[in-house]
C-alpha cells in the first residue's frame, strides 16, 4: 500500500499540499511581505527538497501580428533547506520577503500574484497562488500625481514587453498613459507615455515618449510617419518632490 501511495503522490494524487497565508493582500513597491508558508503531508513520508515563493506579473506581447498576455518573474526566493514530511503531518513555516521596488503597480489590466512551489523529487509541484495588490513608491506616486497636477488625466497603465534599447532587467516595462486634458498642454499635445526605466525608493529613471498634436498639412504628414514623438530621459529623486511639477512641466514644455 505504501509503495502504492508513492506512485500516487508522484502524480499529485494524495501529495503533499501547500498553503501560503499573508498578513495582508496590499504592499507598497518596496516593502516587505511577511507570512507563512503551511504545508500539509499527503498519503506518505516525501522528502521536500526546497519551498520558493516567487513574485509574478502578467505582461502583453507581440508574435506574428498577435498579441498574447504572458507572465515573467518580478523576484524568487528560496524558503529552506531540504526536509521530510511525514504522512498528514503539518508544518508551518514563517517568512519575509522583500517586494522589488520597481514591481509593476496594480493599476489597469496589470496583475501580481505571489505563487508559492514545493520542490518535491519525482512528484508533481503543489502551488500556490495570492493575488495582491500593489502601490507605488512615495516618489513614483509623486511623479503620477505631479503630471496629472499639470492637466493630464491617467488614460492607460499596461506592461507590454521590453523594447531591446530599453535596459529593463524585466522582459517588460510598465507604461503609463496620459492624455491632456486642460492646462498648458491641452491643444498641444496628442498624449504623453510615461515608463519607469529604473526606480528605488530614492531615484527614478523616466522615459518620456510626448506625442505632438498635428498641426497643418506638415504635421499631418509627421503624423503619419510617427515623427511627431520624441522620446525624453529624466532622473528624478526624492529631494525634488516640492519642486517636481515645475520641473516636469519644463521638461515637456520643451518638446510640445
Amino acid at each position: 500500500m505504501s509503495f502504492f501511495n508513492k506512485i500516487l503522490a508522484s502524480i499529485g494524487i494524495g501529495g503533499a499540499k501547500v498553503d501560503t497565508k499573508l498578513e495582508k493582500s496590499e504592499y507598497t513597491a518596496g516593502e516587505v511581505i511577511r507570512g507563512q508558508v503551511e504545508i500539509v503531508g499527503g498519503s506518505t513520508e516525501q522528502q521536500i527538497d526546497s519551498i520558493y515563493l516567487t513574485v509574478y506579473t502578467t505582461f502583453t506581447r507581440e508574435a506574428d501580428d498577435r498579441k498574447y498576455t504572458d507572465h515573467a518573474a518580478v523576484k524568487k526566493h528560496k524558503l529552506n533547506e531540504p526536509f521530510k514530511i511525514g504522512a498528514n503531518e503539518k508544518k508551518s513555516i514563517p517568512f519575509s520577503m522583500e517586494l522589488p521596488t520597481d514591481t509593476p503597480i496594480t493599476y489597469g489590466n496589470t496583475r501580481v500574484w505571489v505563487a508559492t512551489g514545493l520542490d518535491i523529487k519525482n512528484a508533481a509541484d503543489p502551488g500556490d497562488k495570492d493575488y495582491i495588490e500593489v502601490r507605488p513608491t512615495r516618489l513614483t506616486a509623486a511623479v503620477l500625481e505631479e503630471v496629472g497636477q499639470l492637466g493630464f488625466r491617467l488614460r492607460e497603465v499596461e506592461c507590454e514587453q521590453a523594447p531591446r534599447w530599453s535596459g529593463s532587467r524585466f522582459p517588460f516595462v510598465q507604461e503609463f498613459e496620459f492624455v491632456p486634458i486642460s492646462g498648458p498642454f491641452r491643444g498641444k499635445l496628442d498624449e504623453l507615455e510615461i515608463i519607469f526605466l529604473a526606480q528605488s525608493n530614492e531615484k527614478a529613471e523616466l522615459l518620456f515618449q510626448v506625442d505632438r498634436k498635428a498641426r497643418g498639412l506638415s504635421g499631418l504628414f509627421a503624423e503619419a510617419l510617427e515623427m511627431d514623438e520624441t522620446h525624453i530621459k529624466l532622473i528624478v529623486d526624492s529631494a525634488e518632490i516640492p519642486n517636481l511639477r515645475e520641473r516636469l512641466r519644463q521638461t515637456i514644455a520643451k518638446y510640445a
